[in-house]
C-alpha cells in the first residue's frame, strides 16, 4: 500500500485514462477521468461496497495516460476496454447489435431484417429501427409482406413460386415488373414505418369488407386480427410530442450495487422500442452512464438526431464525442420522458433483482467456494476438457471456457485427435500439449484452472504436460459415482478427494460445467461420424474419386441431403453413369 501511495502522490490532476492490474501484472479495469489524481485516490480512501470492493481488492498496482481533453480520455478509455477486455468493464461485454428493418433500394425491393447497418449508413431513410426485440423486427416484416406483394426471394428465380400462388409476390421473376405498382407499394410502406398507418388500415380494411362479402369469413377474421395488431401497438407507441424527430431517451436506477439503465426509441414521433441494461457499478454513476452511452453507439447502432438524458450526464462531453445533439430536459414533455426511461430502469431491476441474485449464487458465489477450496488467488477463468470416441474411430476432444463463473461460448475450442485407437492417456497428452503450446507461442490468455474429465492417469498426464511447457496452472479431475453424477474434486499435490455438497450451488457449477463440455466434445464427434459416414458411403461407389468425393462432401454435408437430389443436379458434378450408381445406392442405404 505503501507503494501505491508514492505513486499516486506523483499523479497529475489532469484528463486521463487509468489502467488497474492485479499481482500478476494483468489489466483488470480501465477508466477516464478529468482529473486523475482525484479519480485514483478515491479507490484508495473510505469504504467501499460490492463489485469497488472486489475489484479494489484485486488492485496492486495502476497505469496511467495524460491526455488533452476528456473527450480524448473517452475515445482512448474505450479503445483500451476493446483491447484488453478488463474482467471489471462488465457493462461493455456481451451487447449485441440491434436488428433494423431495410427496404432495400433495389428495381424490386425486398423487405428485411438486418444488423450489421454500418456498411449501409449512405442509405438510412430506407433503414427503421432499432428493435431491440428482434421479434418485433420480424412480425413487422411479415405483415407488411402478407400486405404488400413485394419480391421475397433474395435472387429472382427462373420461374414462379409459392408466394406468387398465395397472392404475396406479383411474379417478378416472369412478369414484367409494373414501376408505378411498385413506387406506390414503396412509399405506403415508408409511410408506415415513419409512424404513418392510415394507408395500411385503410388498405387492410377495405380488404376485410371485401372477403366479408364474399363470405369468405376466414380470411376476413385472419385481416381483423392485423388491424387489431396495428391498432393495440401504435397505440401503445404513442408519446405526446409535437415532432417527428428521431431520439433517443436514457434512465438510470440504482440500488443495491446494481445500475439499471433504460433506452426508450422515439422514431416518428412514437417510441418504438426499449432497452434496458443491468450490471454491477464499480466506477462513478455519471462515469458508468457516460460510458455506456458513448459506447451504445459503436454496436451498428445508427445515431438519431437527439439525444435526452439525466442531469447527471456529461452532455458537452457526449456531443463532442458523438456530434449530435445531447440534451437534458428541465421540465414539459421531455423531462417526462426521461423520467419514464428512469421509471422504466426501476421497474426493470425490481423485477429482476431476485434472479440477479439467484444467477449470481449459481455463478459468482460458486466460483468463488471453488477458489477457497482450492486455495487459489485468483479464479477469473477456468478450462474444461472432455474426450470422445466411438472402438477407437474419430477421436475427439473439446474444450469449454468459464469466465467469472460463466460459459465463454467464443473461447470453446474443439480437437481432432492424430491417434486413431482409443487410448485415453495418449489423447489427453495431445489435447493438452497441443491447447497450451499454442498458448505460449501465440501468448493468450492463460486460465487460472485445468479440469480434465478422468481419474488419477489423466490429471497427472495432464500436469506433466503443462510441467514440461514450463507453465504452472492447477490441473484437478471430477471424480463421478455409480450413478454418473459428479461426487468429489480430485487436487493438490499428492491428489486427494475433496467431497462436494450435492445440494450445495458448488455441486450445481461442477455439473453444469461438466455437461457444458461433455455435450460440446459428443456433438463435435456426432458431426465427425456423420461426415465419415458420408465420406465411406462415397469411396463406395464407382467412378467417385477423391476429388468428386469432396466437392459433394463440401456441397451437401449429409447423405439425407443426398438422397433428395434428382439426377439433374448431381450431374452437375458426377457423369451420368456415376449418378446413376449413386442413385441406385441410395435407395437401398
Amino acid at each position: 500500500m505503501d507503494y501505491i501511495k508514492q505513486k499516486l502522490s506523483l499523479v497529475p490532476n489532469k484528463p486521463g485514462c487509468y489502467q488497474m492490474k492485479n499481482k500478476d501484472g494483468v489489466i483488470i479495469y480501465v477508466g477516464k477521468a478529468k482529473k486523475l489524481k482525484n479519480r485514483l485516490s478515491s479507490y484508495f480512501r473510505g469504504v467501499h461496497t460490492g463489485k469497488t470492493a472486489k475489484l479494489v481488492s484485486e488492485i496492486t498496482d495502476f497505469e496511467y495516460i495524460v491526455v488533452g481533453t476528456e473527450t480524448e480520455a473517452l475515445v482512448l478509455e474505450l479503445n483500451l476496454i476493446k483491447k484488453y477486455d478488463p474482467k471489471y468493464n462488465i457493462l461493455l461485454r456481451d451487447d449485441k447489435s440491434y436488428p433494423y428493418i431495410e427496404l432495400t433500394n433495389e428495381k424490386v425491393p425486398r423487405l428485411n431484417v438486418v444488423r450489421n447497418v454500418n456498411r449501409k449508413r449512405s442509405n438510412r431513410t430506407r433503414l427503421f429501427g432499432p428493435y431491440p426485440n428482434v421479434t418485433a423486427a420480424r412480425s413487422t416484416v411479415n405483415l407488411l409482406n402478407r400486405i404488400y406483394p413485394l419480391r421475397k426471394c433474395n435472387t429472382l428465380g427462373k420461374k414462379k413460386c409459392l408466394y406468387y400462388h398465395i397472392g404475396q409476390c406479383l411474379g417478378y421473376c416472369e412478369n414484367s415488373v409494373d414501376k408505378e405498382k411498385v413506387e406506390v407499394m414503396e412509399n405506403e410502406i415508408l409511410s408506415f414505418l415513419r409512424g404513418n398507418d392510415e394507408f395500411v388500415i385503410k388498405k387492410l380494411t377495405e380488404e376485410m369488407y371485401l372477403e366479408s362479402s364474399k363470405m369468405n369469413y376466414e380470411k376476413a377474421k385472419e385481416l381483423k386480427e392485423m388491424l387489431d395488431y396495428i391498432s393495440v401497438t401504435m397505440a401503445k407507441q404513442k408519446v405526446e410530442i409535437n415532432d417527428t424527430i428521431d431520439r433517443d431517451i436514457f434512465g438510470y436506477y440504482i440500488s443495491n450495487g446494481y445500475l439499471s439503465i433504460t433506452t426508450l426509441f422515439i422514431r416518428g414521433g412514437k417510441i418504438l422500442e426499449r432497452h434496458s441494461k443491468i450490471f454491477p457499478i464499480v466506477d462513478e454513476t455519471n462515469e458508468e452512464l457516460n460510458r455506456y452511452i458513448a459506447n451504445f453507439y459503436s454496436k451498428d447502432i445508427l445515431l438519431p438526431k437527439e439525444i435526452l438524458v439525466p442531469e447527471i450526464v456529461d452532455t458537452d462531453l457526449l456531443e463532442s464525442y458523438l456530434n449530435i445533439n445531447v440534451r437534458i430536459p428541465l421540465k414539459g414533455t421531455k423531462k417526462n420522458l426521461v423520467d419514464m426511461a428512469s421509471e422504466n430502469a426501476k421497474v426493470s431491476l425490481n423485477e429482476k433483482f431476485e434472479l440477479i441474485k439467484k444467477d449470481e449464487a449459481k455463478t459468482t458465489l460458486a466460483n468463488n467456494e471453488l477458489k477457497e477450496i482450492l486455495k487459489l488467488d485468483a479464479l477469473d477463468r477456468i478450462e474444461l476438457f472432455d474426450n470422445s470416441n466411438l472402438f477407437g474411430s474419430y477421436n475427439v476432444s473439446g474444450m469449454v471456457v468459464f469466465v467469472d463463473g460463466k460459459p465463454s461460448k467464443n473461447d470453446y475450442r474443439k480437437f481432432k485427435i492424430s491417434l486413431d485407437k482409443n487410448d485415453d492417456y495418449a489423447t489427453m497428452r495431445e489435447v493438452i500439449y497441443r491447447r497450451y503450446y499454442r498458448v505460449l507461442v501465440d501468448n493468450l490468455k492463460r486460465p487460472d484452472l485445468i479440469i480434465v474429465d478422468g481419474g488419477l492417469g489423466q490429471i497427472n498426464i495432464a500436469r506433466s504436460v503443462i510441467s514440461e511447457l514450463g507453465l504452472n496452472i492447477p490441473v484437478v479431475g471430477l471424480k463421478k459415482d455409480n450413478k454418473h453424477t459428479t461426487e468429489s474434486l480430485m487436487a493438490f499435490d499428492p491428489i486427494i478427494e475433496i467431497p462436494i455438497d450435492k445440494k450445495s450451488n458448488l455441486f450445481y457449477y461442477l455439473e453444469r460445467m461438466q455437461d457444458e463440455v461433455h455435450n460440446f466434445t459428443i456433438n463435435y464427434h456426432k458431426q465427425l461420424r456423420s461426415k465419415g459416414s458420408l465420406e465411406s458411403l462415397l469411396d463406395s461407389i464407382e467412378g467417385i474419386g477423391a476429388k468428386r468425393r469432396n466437392e459433394l462432401l463440401k456441397k451437401y454435408k449429409t447423405t439425407s441431403k443426398l438422397k433428395e437430389l434428382s439426377k439433374e443436379e448431381l450431374c452437375k458434378i458426377l457423369p451420368s453413369n456415376v449418378a446413376d450408381n449413386l442413385i441406385e445406392f441410395l435407395k437401398n442405404y
